[in-house]
């Protein structure tokens, strides 16, 4: 019985010791620490964001019209050319062949057309006799002089030269048409002769040459043959990415752009959005395509005066941008100056208690260690912030994170304190 008492008197004094301990060295009761930021004014740059591949403006493919072999080709990739310059000639031996038999079967289908002339003047001859006979055999059978059977002769005699004299203007008709169809093969045969030698269309820069010397290109006057080369305008280029359905509807005609090249990383260049596609890059001939993201083409062009810098020290340099060249791109499609604005992940949505299964937009204020829910109306935002039309005043202090908290499990009315800055490194 002594040991128990003893046992309890112990027992008792230890767990003093420990509440004294307990009190001493662990201080007040630490709230729920939450990361905060105040309420500021910022100018706010919405942004679309894309990736795409650098490509001049304006690009031409050589195709072969005609097919044969290549005898030759003066000029190399890189090379500047200018308009109406050689490029490659096909050998032509096939189509002066093809253009004399044309010549010539013009010529013979001219000679038949004369033929056909005389042969019809002749008929007219003959029928303006035998006209001047009929009629004279007319009056003397009247008048009772010649036989029926002579009367009769005179009558066939007459209508053969009739028709004679029709089959002579009918054989003048098919000799003209054989003309006509004999000039439009000369013509066919010549043009397929200016064909065997493809010249610039512009001035510009060779940019990619598929074929060389001694190959042989298929190419016909009807669809588009074999590329021999490529010819590129190198002094203005652009960029062509492929941007979301959710981002297009905020592109527009005409706005402003930053663009990152991976060749200049220390360099961000300025451009301007010239094309907008309306039809998704998914929709084909039999409609679209459903198990593939939905995105559309936007086309940037490149302000010169953004890479002045990088040719002043080469005159001859036409752009310090090759086609293919990876490039990311910052659409600028709005913006504000000196909006109320916090950071994007204090903004959270809650459900409405006066509507059920409706949320409302709004952030967790910290205010006398308390969170404070109040519904905002927001705006714009880019990558960090966002603007806040109404119910936040500068200065406020927003409840940013724990992301967990701020998104899920924070409630109006929770007790919570500020995290201590981290001190960056």
């Amino acid at each position: 019985m002594k040991f128990t008492k003893k046992f309890w008197i112990i027992l008792s004094v230890a767990l003093i010791a420990l509440l004294i301990a307990g009190k001493f060295f662990g201080g007040k009761t630490d709230l729920p620490q939450v990361d905060v930021e105040s309420v500021q004014l910022r100018d706010i740059v919405e942004r679309v964001s894309a990736s795409g591949k650098i490509q001049p403006e304006v690009e031409v493919n050589i195709t072969a019209q005609v097919s044969g072999q290549i005898t030759a080709l003066p000029v190399k990739e890189g090379d500047a050319v200018n308009s109406s310059d050689l490029l490659v000639q096909i050998n032509p031996d096939l189509y002066e062949a093809a253009l004399n038999r044309a010549e010539a079967a013009l010529n013979s289908a001219r000679s038949n057309l004369a033929s056909a002339r005389a042969q019809a003047n002749q008929a007219d001859a003959q029928y303006f006799a035998a006209t001047r006979s009929w009629e004279r055999t007319q009056q003397l059978h009247a008048s009772g002089v010649i036989s029926q059977a002579d009367y009769d002769a005179a009558e066939a005699n007459f209508r053969t030269a009739d028709a004679t004299q029709k089959s002579a203007q009918e054989s003048i008709r098919s000799a003209e048409f054989a003309i006509s169809s004999a000039s439009a093969s000369v013509q066919e045969a010549r043009d397929n002769l200016s064909r065997t030698t493809l010249t610039a269309p512009q001035s510009g820069t060779v940019t990619a040459l598929v074929k060389e010397i001694g190959e042989s290109v298929q190419g016909n006057g009807f669809t588009a043959g074999e590329v021999v080369m490529k010819v590129s305008d190198l002094s203005t280029m652009e960029v062509n990415v492929e941007v979301n359905e959710s981002d297009i509807v905020r592109v527009g005609l005409g706005d402003m752009a930053e663009i990152e090249v991976d060749a200049y990383l220390n360099d961000v260049f300025t451009g301007v959005v010239t094309e907008i596609g309306n039809t998704a890059l998914n929709a084909g001939l039999n409609g679209f395509s459903m198990d593939q993201v939905t995105n559309f083409s936007v086309k940037v062009r490149l302000l010169q005066d953004s890479y002045a810098h990088l040719l002043a020290d080469d005159s001859t340099l036409v752009s310090p941008f090759r086609p293919g060249m990876s490039a990311k791109v910052d659409i600028l499609t709005r913006q504000e100056s000196n909006a109320t604005s916090i950071p994007i992940q204090a903004v959270t949505t809650r459900e409405n208690d006066d509507d059920e299964g409706v949320s409302i937009l709004g952030v967790f204020l910290l205010s006398d260690g308390k969170a404070v829910w109040t519904p905002v109306t927001s705006g714009i935002q880019d990558n960090r912030n966002i603007v806040i039309h109404a119910g936040l005043d500068t200065g406020m202090v927003v409840i940013t994170g724990p992301y967990e908290r701020v998104s899920r499990t924070l409630e109006d009315g929770d007790a919570a304190e500020a995290a201590p800055e981290k001190k960056e490194d």
